[in-house]
């Protein structure tokens, strides 16, 4: 879930410069690059804060310059809240804007006019701040559609056209990222390997993973510290087998005495109460498994939970063969440990015990 909310308004692959913020398009060999097998699409973009102002609140925003072809790249269409998914009507330049930046705004999508108008300042490339000189140009920007991805995009990002954000910010040519998706994302190492040396060392290429890695690395290893949870109240609940087998060999001494008076060595007591110690630690996996696949299921098909703020959309689960496998095969191994040597040292206390006693 985590990579599909990032990875649907992130590029898979993205060009940026190593020398600085901008570089000029022309130092790429774009259609070199477009004809590159395995290249879907490609988009150039210009990326740079800028100031919104919508009658008296002001907020900063990630403004994002990009062509018509970000908008099928992006699966835009399928993300409004809202308007409709365009950069451009009748020739006017037309924005998109994050779902919870516009709220901040105070603005919204009027459906008379069919766009909400707000103010954006644009840093000067080159101004220096000073009492009479303004570092911002202005543009009065129509709002076409409110979009909705993740919290990152919902809280800062203005989509706007390109040739606007070029023209504003005094870019001409220069832009300061390309965005290119992939036919396959398998192979998405391999053509990224390619689109380097295609770009040669001045350009760094990133996935759309490694430019959100704390992201990515966070969610795998959420996953990691609950095993290790679960594994530690495992550990927690052996300690009632070991009690219960415990209770159990002290219990049925009189009995143990019985068998061996009769021939029963100490191999075949060892087995008694062993494997009483499995079929009690495999009853609980079996029950324990059922229900968790149960649960699980109950939240697939009847979207029992949901998550907070998301008008309706189900907590995510997905059952995988190999995590009830990992999780057998963890208990199983404690169920064995916690079985084995509790009873191999009753066992043995219990041979001390009729050593000492003949010895008297």
């Amino acid at each position: 879930m985590v990579e599909k909310l990032y990875s649907e308004f992130d590029s898979e692959l993205i060009i940026r410069s190593k020398l600085g913020k901008t570089f000029n398009e022309d130092t790429l060999p774009l259609n070199k690059i477009k004809n590159t097998s395995g290249i879907k699409n490609v988009s150039k973009a210009i990326e740079e804060i800028v100031v919104l102002r919508n009658e008296k609140k002001w907020v900063n925003a990630q403004m994002v310059g990009v062509d018509d072809s970000f908008l099928s790249m992006a699966e835009v269409p399928k993300h409004m809240v809202d308007g409709y998914p365009t950069l451009s009507e009748k020739n006017i330049p037309m924005g998109l804007i994050g779902a919870y930046l516009l709220d901040k705004l105070g603005g919204y999508i009027p459906t008379n006019t069919g766009y909400e108008s707000i103010q954006c300042y644009f840093p000067k490339r080159d101004a220096r701040i000073s009492v009479s000189s303004n570092p911002f140009r202005t543009q009065t920007i129509h709002i076409a559609g409110r979009i909705n991805y993740n919290k990152e995009v919902n809280d800062n990002i203005i989509l706007l056209p390109i040739s606007l954000a070029s023209a504003m910010l005094g870019y001409d040519k220069d832009i300061t990222a390309l965005y290119i998706t992939t036919k396959d994302k398998g192979s998405l190492e391999l053509t990224k390997k390619e689109i380097q040396k295609i770009v040669g060392n001045n350009f760094e290429v990133k996935t759309h993973l490694e430019k959100n890695e704390l992201i990515y690395k966070t969610s795998k290893s959420e996953k990691l510290i609950v095993i290790a949870i679960l594994i530690f109240i495992f550990i927690l609940a052996a300690f009632n087998l070991v009690a219960s087998l415990t209770m159990l060999y002290i219990e049925k001494k009189k009995n143990i005495l019985t068998l061996q008076s009769i021939g029963a060595n100490e191999t075949f007591i060892f087995r008694i109460f062993f494997f009483e110690g499995l079929l009690i630690a495999f009853k609980g996996v079996v029950i324990g498994l059922l229900s968790g696949i149960a649960v699980c299921l109950i939240q697939i098909l009847g979207h029992i939970l949901t998550l907070p703020n998301s008008d309706g959309q189900p907590f995510p689960i997905e059952l995988k063969f190999s995590d009830a496998l990992f999780v057998l095969l963890i208990v199983s191994l404690l169920s064995v440990l916690s079985s084995y040597f509790p009873v191999k040292y009753l066992v043995y206390k219990n041979r001390i015990r009729r050593i000492d006693a003949q010895l008297e």
